[in-house]
């Protein structure tokens, strides 16, 4: 089994929290919306520790080369795709205009030939837990509602 690791980076405002969602890139997303947001994370190399990949990823997707500070396990979750994705807390601040993810290439359309270069992540933005549930793949869900849950240990 696969394994991701990736960042849940939460601010608190006046009236609430809210956690840092990211759009893939591509043409298979290119109309899709809800249920297909996702954090920032991406799979660990061989020997790499956990908490590393899931910095490095955050940096590689959003662009964001600031220390985060402290990272909270929320622990792990299953994918459809038969990913395991391991989750961290952090807390921070990211202007989401400032985004610039990696680029990845593929080919497409599927056996064509033809290979295109996209954003791996198209767009960022921030959500209240009510709007992270119906944005995000339902499988990764559970990690942002622990990083809302009251008394989270941060």
């Amino acid at each position: 089994m696969q394994l991701s690791a990736g960042i849940a980076l939460v601010r608190q405002t006046a009236q609430t929290r809210e956690v840092l969602l990211v759009h893939p890139g591509g043409p298979f997303f290119a109309k899709k919306d809800l249920g297909c947001w996702s954090l920032p994370k991406g799979l660990v190399e061989p020997g790499e520790p956990v908490e590393a990949a899931a910095r490095r990823e955050f940096a590689e997707e959003t662009g964001h080369r600031g220390d985060l500070g402290p990272l909270v396990d929320l622990g792990a979750v299953n994918m459809r795709s038969g990913k395991r994705v391991q989750a961290f807390a952090a807390r921070g601040d990211f202007d989401c205009a400032q985004l610039v993810s990696n680029q990845v290439e593929l080919e497409y359309p599927p056996r064509s030939g033809r290979r295109i270069r996209f954003p791996e992540v198209d767009r960022a933005q921030w959500a209240t837990l009510e709007q992270a549930r119906a944005l995000l793949t339902p499988a990764l869900v559970p990690l942002v509602e622990r990083a809302f849950t009251p008394g989270f240990d941060w």
